[in-house]
C-alpha cells in the first residue's frame, strides 16, 4: 500500500507540472527528476522510454490427458472404436512423454444413442443387467494399469480384450478416453524379493479370466470372519510386493521351530463320507475310502455352529481321532451323518 501511495503522489506532481502525457514525460531530463521525485519517478520514467524490464511469470495451464471422437453415424460394431482407441492412445502416449509422465490408469467412456450422463461402475457385466432396467446411456470403466507405462500395444490389448466381452443393446456415437498421470517410479527390492516379470500381461490373464468366469471368482481368496470350515470370499487380486516379514519385527529360529513343530491339516475337498461305530456315544472304530481302524484315542466333540439368524445356518460336532496306525484323522458329525474333513501331517 505505501508503494502505490507513493505512484499516486508522484503521479499528482506531475499534473501540477503540466506533465499529462507519456511523450511529456519521456522529455524529461532523467538525472534532474530523480533528486526532486526519487527512485519511484525513475522507474516511472524507464517504463516510458522503454528501458526497463519486466520478467513474464510463466505460467503452465493445467495439462488434460484426454481424447474424444462424435461418431458422424451409429456404429455397431467395435472395429470402428478400436481404430479410434489406438488413434487416441498414440496420441496421449506422445504428450505423456514430452513432460516425462507415464500413465497409471485408463478412463474409457462409450456414449450411446439418446445418452443421458449417468456415470457407472467398473463391472461390464453389472453395466449390461443395468442398463435393460435403467436405461443407462453412457458407460464408463477405468482400468487401472499394474505398471504405469507409455507402451501403446499394452495398453491398447487392455483395451482390446476387454471390448472383446462387451456387448451392448444400443448403437454408439461417441467415444473418449482419458489418461492419469504419474511420474515413473523407480523401485528397489530387497534380496529375496522380486517382481512379476510381465505385470501387464498377468493383467491381461486376469481379464480373460474375468470375462470368462466371472469377477467374483478371480482374485486372491481370504478367509471370512467365521468358524465355519472353509468360509472364504475373493477380493481383487494385488500385484503390489508385500514384504514377508512385517515392519518391526524380525523371524528368529523359534518362531520356525514353533511353525514346524506344529501339526498341519491336509484337507480334504469336499469332505470324504466315512462311518464311525460308537459305544456309549464314545468313537470306537473309524472307516473311511482310503483309510480305517480302531480308534486309540479321541479328542471331542467340537460344537460349531453359525448363521443362524438366517437360511445359511449350519451346525456340526467336530472329533480328532487317533486310529491305532498312527493316523489322526479330523471328522465331524452332522444329523447323524459322518464325514472326514482331512488328516494331519
Amino acid at each position: 500500500m505505501e508503494g502505490q501511495m507513493e505512484v499516486q503522489e508522484v503521479f499528482a506532481i506531475l499534473h501540477k507540472w503540466g506533465i499529462h502525457t507519456i511523450g511529456q514525460l519521456a522529455a524529461l531530463d532523467k538525472e534532474q527528476l530523480a533528486p526532486r521525485l526519487g527512485p519511484e519517478a525513475i522507474r516511472i520514467w524507464e517504463r516510458a522510454n522503454g528501458r526497463s524490464n519486466r520478467l513474464l511469470k510463466l505460467v503452465r495451464p493445467p495439462e488434460s490427458f484426454e481424447e474424444s471422437f462424435q461418431f458422424e453415424g451409429e456404429i455397431e460394431t467395435a472395429e470402428p472404436l478400436l481404430f479410434m482407441l489406438r488413434r487416441f492412445l498414440e496420441q496421449l502416449a506422445v504428450r505423456l512423454a514430452a513432460i516425462y509422465l507415464v500413465a497409471k490408469e485408463l478412463t474409457l467412456r462409450i456414449t450411446f444413442v439418446n445418452s443421458r450422463q449417468v456415470r457407472h461402475g467398473t463391472d461390464s457385466s453389472n453395466w449390461r443387467n443395468e442398463s435393460a432396467v435403467a436405461g443407462k446411456q453412457i458407460y464408463e470403466r477405468v482400468f487401472k494399469i499394474p505398471q504405469p507405462t507409455n507402451n501403446v500395444d499394452l495398453l491398447f490389448r487392455m483395451l482390446q480384450t476387454h471390448l472383446e466381452n462387451f456387448r451392448s443393446q444400443h448403437p454408439i456415437v461417441a467415444v473418449a478416453l482419458s489418461a492419469e498421470p504419474i511420474k515413473p517410479a523407480g523401485e528397489q527390492f530387497g534380496l529375496f524379493e522380486t517382481t512379476l516379470r510381465n505385470p501387464h500381461q498377468l493383467s491381461e490373464t486376469l481379464a480373460r479370466l474375468s470375462a470368462l468366469l466371472g469377477t467374483d471368482r478371480i482374485g486372491t481368496p481370504v478367509l471370512e470372519e467365521t468358524h465355519r470350515p472353509d468360509a472364504f470370499r475373493m477380493q481383487p487380486f494385488s500385484w503390489a510386493v508385500v514384504s514377508a516379514v512385517p515392519s518391526g519385527q524380525r523371524s528368529d529360529s523359534h518362531g520356525l521351530r514353533t511353525a514346524h513343530a506344529t501339526a498341519a491339516l491336509r484337507r480334504f475337498r469336499p469332505a470324504v463320507s466315512a462311518s464311525v461305530l460308537q459305544d456309549e456315544n464314545t468313537p470306537t472304530h473309524f472307516r473311511g475310502a482310503e483309510m480305517s481302524g480302531k480308534i486309540i484315542e479321541q479328542r471331542g466333540p467340537y460344537l460349531l455352529s453359525g448363521n443362524w439368524w438366517d437360511e445359511k445356518s449350519w451346525g456340526h460336532a467336530e472329533w480328532d481321532l487317533q486310529l491305532e496306525n498312527g493316523e489322526v484323522v479330523r471328522c465331524h458329525e452332522s444329523e447323524g451323518t459322518w464325514k472326514a474333513d482331512g488328516i494331519y501331517d
